[in-house]
Formats: structure tokens, C-alpha cells, sequence
């Protein structure tokens, strides 16, 4: 047995002194000192010796113990000064090197216009409301005077995941959810991303964005209507912003109209921006109808309300005079960082 432990002695500081990393060291450990490590399986036969043998192998035994863990200790400690060396020489910085130059984004054009309309409506007391891109048939259509087979859906083509949820065409079914839950006066825009079934080209796109306003209280007019969005266009394009209203039709609303702005190239004269018309349509607008008032649960003998349409890419294209939509999702930082 004193030959068993002086041959351990000898292997295990070997051993040890020829680990290299920590794996290593901690195999070395649980080999000679683990609970069942070679040493550990010696002192558990210790019962087995003679009086006499006990107290002399026992000694040499815990003696060979010692040695193993505090040259286990020692190698521990030089490994952790060699990987702490290793570590501040890996990380020394050269001050004398150029730094790496840091990026700053900024905002895209629908982002600067967007946060832009927030701001004039917020000033005229309008909250902004969300809602979910994946719409009832009911909210999307019906809801607003567009019942099934009406032939105002052909305008509005979408994406239909079954025949009563589809992709929204427009964000006023948050109108319609809005006055379900909520008790006239009410004075909310809510702006969103929408999905019709168009072809891509310079003016159309299969995905595009919306802000519908909703004002509802007792005694709106069609003059509060042009009154607002006229103060919107003056704000958006500056003071000297001409506005005009269309007679249009629209279901959910009734009179209906289309807000155009002068152009602002020509001043009313016609030209290639205006093809020629001198006037360039930015909305489409009306009052609430009464139907419409009445799905909600609002009586249109004592509430009125009007309603508009944004289209925000069609904003953005004629406040940076940019003549392609496609640009604005192409993600070209050419383009973007003119901006």
C-alpha cells in the first residue's frame, strides 16, 4: 500500500503540473481526490490493515492528500493569473487608432409626416387610436353601409382569410369599434397599415397606411368638417395653402366629398405635378351617415359627426415632391438620407 500511495504521489503531481487549463486541473482533482478518486478509495480500505499498519499508512495517506490538493490550489491559482494576463492583453485599447464611426439613423419620410399629423390633430383635441390589422368582415364592411355584393367592395379588393375575416382595407372599422364603446362627444384619428388587393406602380401598393379621423357630437356640421381640415391642410402645407372640396360619394358617409389643395408647383395653373388640373386631391371626407351612427347604437336625431380618409404615402409624396411610392419602401439609404 506504501508503494500504491507514493506512485499516486508521483502521477498525481505529474499530473497537475502538466494541466494546462482548468478542465484539465479539475480532471486531475476528481481522478486522485474525488469520491471516487484513487487516493479516496486507499482510505476507505484503511479498516483493513493491521493496528500497527493503521497509523503509519493512514499519516503517509493524509500526508499525500496535502500534497495533491495544494499543488491542485497552487496550479489553480497560476492558471487564473495566466487567463487574467491573457484577458487585459486581449482587451488593451490603442488610443492612437482611428475610432469606428458610429451610424445615427433618422427618421423615415412617413415617420416625420406621421408624427407631423399627430401633432396638428393632438392640437386640435383628437386622441389616436389602434386596432388590429386582421378585421371582421363586419367592422371592415358591413358596419359602414357596405353590405355584401355591394358594389363599393370592388373598390376595396382585399386579402379575405375566410369569409368573415379579411385584411382591413381601411382603418375605420376603429371608428365603428370606437363609438361601441365609447359615449359621444368623440374626436379621434387612427392611424394604421392597410391591404388591398392592388398592383405595384408608382401610385399603388398592396400595403400601404391610413389615418381616418371620426368627430362625433351634437350639432356638427359640414362647415365644422371644412373648418378642420382646412386648419390640417394650412399646418401641414403652410398658411398660403388653398383648399377646395368635390362633391363624391362614399358609403358610410353622406353629403360626401374630396379635399384637393392648389398645387403648389403651379399655383392653380396646371402642370405635370397636377396633370395639368391645378388642383392635386390629398382626402376624401363627408358627414357620418346616419346608418352608419345608428349600427353604433348612436341616435342620429340627437348626434352628428364627420368623417375623413388620409392616405399618408399620397401626403408624403406631394409634401417632398417625390414622384414614385415605390421609393418609400425600397429602403434605398440614397434616397432616405435626403431626409
Amino acid at each position: 500500500m506504501r508503494e500504491q500511495l507514493e506512485q499516486i504521489l508521483k502521477r498525481g503531481l505529474d499530473e497537475i503540473s502538466s494541466a494546462s487549463v482548468r478542465d484539465e486541473l479539475e480532471n486531475a482533482r476528481i481522478k486522485y481526490l474525488g469520491k471516487k478518486g484513487e487516493l479516496t478509495q486507499i482510505l476507505r480500505s484503511m479498516g483493513q490493515l493491521s493496528a500497527e499498519e493503521r497509523p503509519v499508512l493512514g499519516q503517509l495517506a493524509n500526508e499525500v492528500r496535502e500534497q495533491l490538493t495544494g499543488a491542485i490550489n497552487a496550479a489553480a491559482s497560476e492558471l487564473a493569473s495566466k487567463a487574467a494576463e491573457l484577458k487585459i492583453k486581449a482587451e488593451t485599447i490603442d488610443v492612437t487608432m482611428p475610432g469606428e464611426k458610429v451610424e445615427f439613423g433618422k427618421k423615415h419620410p412617413l415617420s416625420i409626416v406621421l408624427d407631423e399629423i399627430y401633432d396638428i390633430f393632438s392640437s386640435m383635441g383628437f386622441s389616436i387610436v389602434n386596432g388590429p390589422e386582421v378585421e371582421l368582415d363586419y367592422y371592415n364592411f358591413e358596419a359602414l353601409n357596405i353590405p355584401k355584393n355591394h358594389p363599393a367592395r370592388d373598390t376595396q379588393d382585399t386579402f379575405y382569410i375566410n369569409d368573415n375575416i379579411v385584411l382591413r382595407t381601411q382603418t375605420s372599422p376603429m371608428q365603428v369599434r370606437t363609438m361601441e364603446k365609447q359615449k359621444p362627444p368623440l374626436r379621434i384619428i387612427a392611424p394604421g397599415r392597410v391591404y388591398r388587393s392592388d398592383a405595384v406602380d408608382a401610385t399603388h401598393s398592396p400595403v400601404f397606411h391610413q389615418i381616418e379621423g371620426l368627430v362625433v357630437d351634437k350639432g356638427i356640421t359640414m362647415g365644422d368638417l371644412k373648418g378642420t381640415l382646412d386648419v390640417f391642410a394650412k399646418k401641414l402645407y403652410g398658411n398660403d395653402t388653398v383648399t377646395r372640396f368635390r362633391p363624391h360619394h362614399f358609403p358610410f358617409t353622406e353629403p360626401s366629398a374630396e379635399m384637393d389643395v392648389m398645387c403648389f408647383n403651379c399655383g392653380g395653373k396646371g402642370c405635370r405635378l397636377c396633370k395639368g388640373e391645378g388642383w392635386i386631391e390629398i382626402l376624401g371626407c363627408g358627414m357620418v351617415h346616419p346608418g352608419v351612427l345608428r349600427n353604433c347604437g348612436i341616435d342620429p336625431e340627437v348626434y352628428s359627426g364627420f368623417a375623413f380618409g388620409i392616405g399618408l404615402e399620397r401626403i408624403v409624396m406631394r409634401r417632398f415632391n417625390i414622384d414614385d411610392m415605390r421609393l418609400l419602401f425600397d429602403n434605398d439609404l440614397r434616397f432616405l438620407k435626403q431626409f
